[in-house]
């Protein structure tokens, strides 16, 4: 399952965000989302977690935790096409 992970800091790095969910189970990749120009970092990524009942955990005891000072947005992430409202 994939998850979406807002609010996050600039400088937090893809490594740190793996760690922070690998204690809730596997993490298969995880990945914060840059300026493609400026490759700063946009406060957001996702982690993809081998199994749903470890993700369905990490989305219940991460979501709204405190990670230097900001609170995260932790939810099952959505395709494109759900996000922008498309009915096909």
């Amino acid at each position: 399952m994939e998850l979406y992970v807002g609010n996050l800091t600039y400088n937090m790095t893809e490594l740190e965000l793996k760690t922070l969910f690998s204690c809730h189970g596997l993490v298969k990749s995880a990945q914060i989302v840059t300026d493609h120009f400026t490759r700063q970092s946009k406060c957001f990524g996702y982690v993809k977690m081998q199994c749903n009942k470890d993700a369905s955990k990490a989305v219940e005891l991460l979501n709204g935790k405190t990670v230097n000072k900001r609170f995260l947005v932790v939810k099952k992430a959505r395709s494109r096409d759900e996000r922008q409202g498309r009915p096909w």
